[in-house]
């Protein structure tokens, strides 16, 4: 009986060792970094950004490489610091009060709320590397304006070329891209409606 116990003992103990052994290391975590613009004067008093609606393929906590040639290159061990679609909502948001520093930029998702006289809605439809590892941003938006019945609609298309190559080349070009974006932005919402 004792032999018994000792033998299970020894091979549960054995599992346990070969499981430690196979576990992969944890994710290494990126996060976007919000970069500076030029400031615009103007715009409109607060600002609000809804929620950014993220293509379907990117909303996963590993990073996607690429969606070129029918396929999706997904980086099983690189991941997301947060949810893409919040840190791009927070990294805007800051890169839009830096851009219009008489405006308040505020998040739908935060925790202060004020009438807005501006609402940006934006689509992100593409974020990853083409084919020859260049980073593409496109992306629709609605801008809103207080008393005006029909939105403001712009696409953006950005290519940034990565710096460095692998994962860190192509977080720090999503910055860029993003940063890109923030200007285009300021200068719709500076612009102001539509004349009729």
């Amino acid at each position: 009986m004792t032999g018994g116990w000792r033998a299970w003992r020894m091979s549960v103990l054995g599992m346990m060792l070969a499981l430690g052994a196979c576990s992969a290391p944890p994710p290494v975590l990126y996060s976007i970094a919000p970069g500076d613009g030029t400031p615009q004067s103007g715009g409109p008093k607060v600002i609000l950004l809804q929620q950014v609606a993220l293509a379907r393929y990117l909303e996963r906590s590993q990073i996607v490489r690429s969606s070129e040639n029918y396929q999706l290159d997904v980086m099983a061990n690189d991941w997301w610091g947060e949810p893409l679609g919040a840190m791009l909502s927070r990294v805007l948001v800051e890169e839009l009060g830096q851009r219009l520093p008489q405006s308040v930029v505020l998040s739908e998702n935060g925790a202060v709320s004020s009438p807005a006289d501006a609402t940006i809605e934006l689509n992100l439809r593409r974020l990853d590397e083409d084919a020859v590892g260049n980073l593409v941003l496109t992306a629709q938006t609605g801008v809103n304006f207080k008393g005006q019945h029909a939105p403001v609609l712009r696409s953006f298309h950005f290519v940034v070329q990565p710096k460095v190559p692998g994962v860190p080349g192509e977080v720090a070009a999503i910055s860029a891209a993003i940063g890109q974006l923030a200007d285009g932005l300021a200068s719709v919402l500076v612009a102001g409606p539509a004349a009729p």
